[in-house]
């Protein structure tokens, strides 16, 4: 399993938009591929597309508000040779869309990027309307996509790069606000493939997007009750990086997954999809249950609805128990 440390002060860490992130990567496949083109919906400064916009304008196309044409134009480009780079935020790009992108891209395995923003609650006060919270599960459910949650700014770079040098469609999610910087230019990345940020025998937190921060932070917190907590970055959700996630369960015999997105159909069903056929072992699944999102700070919407750091310390504490019964049935 590959250990990737963080120099971080998880007090202090520097924050930076995920939206940037892909905004920037776009730009630089840009220069490295001049078939790349990116297709807006009139959302595109808020999106980080108005980066390569103002680079390339010959190569960016605006449809307006029209979601499911962005659909048909970048399926018609991808079969000129061209890689289309469409979008928008997740909860339209994905939701209303998803026929067009079953359909005609997945379908065809056509070389579609799919960029979602505004994933998750921290959306903040545009509330449940604009709140991508299923996009994982409708995204990985169609045969052919690739799914990719980054962590950080300079994970969410170098997914868009990556997904531009790998053949079919792929969906990459951000969010909006700013988020802890936990990784850097040199840090590693391949889309699927996990690795780890922390050591630990006792329980794997597996999380991915801005929980990979929190779940740090809890890791620490944990440590200093004599626990033991391996830290994993499942970025990308699809394909699952199986192998890393069967060591981590021989090794520590317990999960804790952490998300921004529902329990239903997301990464840690993805991951109890696995274990339970492979290597069952005591999981807790943390992320929203089962419920719409709301207008709020992006702050008191993660603490209300359960994705701070503290409610993975529960979460990790409730699994160590189990695990202590789980394992006193097996002698």
């Amino acid at each position: 399993m590959e250990l990737i440390t963080t120099k971080i002060d998880l007090n202090k860490p520097e924050y930076r938009l995920t939206r940037e992130g892909y905004g920037v990567g776009l730009v630089e496949i840009g220069e490295q591929n001049e078939n790349v083109v990116a297709i807006g919906a009139d959302i595109t400064s808020s999106v980080k597309v108005d980066l390569f916009k103002e680079r390339f304008p010959e190569r960016f196309f605006n449809i307006g508000i029209a979601e499911q044409n962005q659909m048909g134009v970048a399926a018609g480009l991808s079969l000129v040779g061209k890689i289309p780079f469409v979008t928008n935020y997740g909860v339209f790009l994905a939701g209303r869309t998803w026929d067009q992108i079953r359909t005609t891209i997945c379908y065809s395995n056509l070389n579609v990027k799919l960029g979602g923003a505004h994933g998750g609650i921290s959306v903040g006060p545009d509330g449940a309307t604009h709140q991508a919270l299923e996009e994982i599960s409708i995204m990985r459910c169609l045969p052919n996509m690739k799914v990719v949650v980054p962590a950080d700014y300079y994970e969410t770079k170098k997914a868009t790069i990556a997904s531009a040098k790998i053949y079919g469609p792929v969906y990459i999610r951000f969010g909006r606000e700013n988020v802890p910087v936990i990784t850097d230019e040199e840090t590693s990345f391949e889309i699927g493939k996990a690795y780890s940020m922390r050591e630990g025998t006792d329980v794997a937190i597996i999380a991915c997007g801005a929980m990979v921060y929190e779940s740090l932070v809890a890791a620490e917190k944990l440590s200093k009750e004599g626990i033991s907590c391996m830290v994993i970055n499942n970025h990308t959700i699809k394909p699952l990086d199986t192998s890393t996630i069967l060591e981590a369960a021989k090794l520590t015999g317990a999960f804790v997954t952490v998300e921004e997105h529902q329990l239903y159909g997301g990464m840690g069903s993805a991951i109890s999809e696995l274990i339970s056929q492979h290597y069952p072992i005591p999981m807790k699944m943390i992320g929203i249950n089962d419920r719409f999102g709301e207008s709020g700070s992006p702050e008191d919407l993660l603490a209300g609805f359960g994705l701070k750091s503290d409610n993975i310390v529960i979460g990790v504490k409730e699994v160590l128990e189990f695990k202590k019964t789980y394992l006193s049935n097996l002698k």
